[in-house]
């Protein structure tokens, strides 16, 4: 295998670089500081923690929205510096392997091939992958055999449902529904119970504590700014409140589960009742989300070990194992 090869997840909070020559993989936030509308000042990490907290003339975004590339400037420019970045500053012309969401369309799927391109990072060939294949793959489960596979990938902005069997998705749905959201429901409790109103990274913080936590009955503080009299105040929250709080978004995600597997052929479904469902992706790390969809759907929930890289591991086996490597695809040829 040409070891200038790359693989590449790009999500919405984070994008998931792999780096064959090194088997290192980069994990950084998909975010970008840009001041005065034309400047990049930071990236990643560095551009995560001026989120919410920058002036007027520094304007920070994620670049995808919704597993689809929104701003393809702003991305093309973050894309080359993180891929300079696991080059350790030296670019050589190699090849690209992508994920890409199943349920969007050829033109969507076309401008992550385009985003690669025009990145000036010297790309030979790109090709792409399903996210759900990918995860699969990184999961450990043969993604080409007959048997039915059921994935779930909780993102940042979306999850994805997709029933898998011989290397291809037979089922996917895509609802707007993840971390995002976790994140919002805090926030809008928040204001309703205590007056208080806080940001969408204190929310995450919340939520970060409340799946660490050994005791049901532990309590976090949380500092925002009161409604009525406009101070900044601090106020403490319970594991009962959160896990309230995100029980509607949990039915959610456990009732479109419920839905795609109406649709599942006989066949595929006695294989999904015999291997229950697998969850992974950032979102799937939420305490109480693989217990509600077990109780929705009366399946064992198997955890992937490495939930937020499991899609780019994958990856790494495509480009790995030659058995897998039908598994890719170049863009340019969809709909021709």
């Amino acid at each position: 295998m040409n070891t200038t090869v790359f693989g590449i997840d790009l999500g919405t909070y984070n994008i998931k670089l792999y780096h064959a020559l090194t088997d290192d993989i980069l994990v950084e936030k998909n975010m970008i500081a840009i001041e005065n509308r034309k400047t990049m000042i930071a990236y990643g990490d560095e551009a995560y923690e001026m989120y919410e907290k920058a002036p007027a003339s520094i304007q920070v975004s994620s670049p995808i929205v919704s597993g689809v590339i929104a701003d393809i400037h702003n991305m093309e420019t973050l894309l080359n510096a993180f891929v300079k970045q696991a080059s350790h500053g030296s670019l050589k012309a190699g090849d690209f392997y992508v994920t890409v969401p199943s349920d969007i369309t050829e033109v969507e799927k076309r401008a992550f091939s385009d985003l690669i391109k025009d990145a000036k990072i010297k790309a030979k060939k790109v090709y792409a992958v399903d996210k759900a294949i990918a995860d699969g793959l990184g999961m450990g489960i043969d993604v080409k055999n007959s048997q039915g596979v059921l994935i779930v990938d909780v993102g940042y902005d979306t999850t994805e449902i997709s029933i898998l069997s011989l290397g291809g998705i037979v089922l996917s749905r895509l609802i707007k529904v993840g971390g995002h959201s976790f994140d919002a429901s805090i926030v809008s409790a928040v204001r309703r119970e205590f007056n208080l109103v806080i940001g969408m990274k204190t929310a995450e913080k919340v939520r970060m504590f409340y799946n660490d936590i050994d005791h049901l009955d532990d309590t976090c503080s949380i500092f925002g700014r009161d409604i009525v009299t406009g101070l900044p105040v601090e106020r403490t929250l319970n594991s009962t409140f959160v896990a309230e709080t995100l029980s509607e978004n949990f039915r959610t995600i456990a009732d479109s589960i419920r839905l795609i597997l109406e649709k599942t052929p006989p066949e595929l479904a006695a294989d999904i009742y015999r291997h229950g469902v697998f969850l992974t992706g950032g979102g799937s790390m939420e305490e109480g989300l693989a217990q509600e969809i077990n109780l929705e759907v009366s399946l064992p929930v198997n955890l992937s070990e490495n939930p937020l890289t499991c899609a780019v591991i994958g990856l790494s086996q495509v480009m790995k194992r030659s058995n897998y490597r039908s598994l890719a695809y170049t863009i340019e040829g969809l709909g021709k």
